[in-house]
């Protein structure tokens, strides 16, 4: 992607691994396999997320408490590459206001006034209102239902905005 690309912040938990039930759905193995300390519903990763993520006009950055266990567990699985990551402030930052996800100040500081899309399934009515008072660009908040993950309407939806 160049310079001028718009931004796509990736939360993992929700998003990327639903916490529906997975009925009906073969999961891959992949080795190597994870330590205890890495989530176990790792089963749940869709690797087809992968290309259909690599085929969206946007810089693809993780924004999630995986931080670079992203990389290391969720991006070979998905057959991305190293992306970067958003570091957050220790303890997530303190709630900059009533129902503001701690993520959201983060989110417009790395972006810097470049347009971007958010990909979470904790997104609210006071980030939108956050992001709108604070952030001079474009921006797309785009909350995933937990239970189901991203779904081809949520591709679509990322792939009209940039349009």
């Amino acid at each position: 992607m160049t310079a001028l690309s718009p931004l796509l912040f990736l939360d993992v938990d929700g998003p990327l691994i639903p916490f529906g039930a997975a009925e009906g759905r073969a999961y891959p193995t992949y080795p190597p396999t994870p330590p205890a300390s890495v989530s176990p519903l790792l089963a749940r990763l869709d690797p087809a997320h992968g290309s259909r993520l690599a085929a969206l006009p946007y810089e693809l950055v993780w924004a999630t408490t995986w931080e670079e266990d992203a990389n290391a567990w969720v991006a070979p699985r998905l057959g991305l590459p190293v992306l970067p990551v958003l570091p957050w402030p220790p303890g997530g930052g303190p709630a900059l206001a009533p129902g503001l996800h701690w993520k959201t100040p983060e989110l417009v500081a790395w972006a810097a006034g470049r347009p971007f899309a958010w990909v979470d399934d904790e997104i609210g009515a006071a980030d939108r209102a956050w992001v709108a008072a604070h952030h001079p660009g474009p921006a797309l908040l785009h909350r995933v239902d937990p239970g189901r993950g991203l779904t081809g309407a949520d591709y679509e939806r990322l792939a009209a905005w940039v349009e």
